[in-house]
């Protein structure tokens, strides 16, 4: 017999994980990996790592516009040059975030990125993001293209470039070693894949108690990520 239409139905809460959009391709991969149909992903503008101390700002309005909508909050970042503000914000909403100072560190992991900085503190690093979007965001962004001397003032003191690489692509791969050329550094590519942000995304897929809705449960679209500003 079918359903009255008044029928109530059983709804699982949603969950929010606020993130960065230069980690959005990662965090939607995670999602679907681990069949977190419940799990709901908007992403910040990765520019705002141009602009740190407006991160805190963005990351609380996100999260106090999700209250009432989403049962639970996770916030995928790091510190990311907050300089501790962005901790202050979580602490007084009651929101986790992603351990670590920044992504590299979030990638690589916490003893391997320590590894990789004292053996050569003059390194830069590349994520799968940066590789995409070198030429957009450093060659561009930082005014080389048309002022080709800043190329030395920036990177002076840097001696190699580490591709922390997400997943196996040799596109990207290629795109690294042109950006350690153009760079004039020695290359290191060092595989990561999801590195430590897998463990807490994974922990989302721990249940929260269900709950019974007014109306009969509607059918809701994958999970996805706000695209990021500009973003490839």
């Amino acid at each position: 017999m079918p359903a009255r239409p008044d029928t109530p139905a059983v709804s699982r809460p949603r969950t929010l994980v606020i993130g960065c959009g230069a980690i959005a391709r990662e965090l939607v991969d995670l999602v679907r990996v681990n069949r977190l149909a419940h799990v709901d992903v908007r992403c910040l503008p990765p520019s705002l790592h141009n602009r740190p101390s407006e991160i805190p700002a963005a990351v609380e309005r996100l999260i106090r516009a999700a209250r009432g909508r989403h049962a639970r909050i996770f916030v995928a970042y790091a510190d990311c040059g907050t300089g501790g503000l962005l901790d202050r914000v979580l602490e007084r909403e009651g929101v986790e975030r992603l351990p670590g100072a920044h992504c590299y560190e979030v990638f690589a992991g916490a003893s391997e990125f320590a590894r990789l900085a004292d053996e050569e503190p003059g390194t830069f690093y590349l994520t799968d993001f940066l590789a995409r979007n070198f030429e957009r965001l450093v060659i561009r962004g930082l005014g080389i293209d048309r002022h080709p001397e800043l190329l030395t003032m920036y990177f002076a003191n840097y001696r190699r470039l580490v591709f922390l690489s997400q997943r196996q692509d040799p596109e990207l791969l290629a795109a690294a070693r042109r950006a350690a050329r153009t760079l004039g550094l020695a290359f290191r590519h060092v595989p990561t894949g999801h590195g430590d942000l897998a463990a807490p995304i994974a922990r989302l897929a721990a249940e929260l108690p269900a709950y019974v809705t007014a109306e009969p449960a509607r059918s809701r679209a994958r999970p996805t990520a706000q695209p990021p500003a500009g973003a490839a």
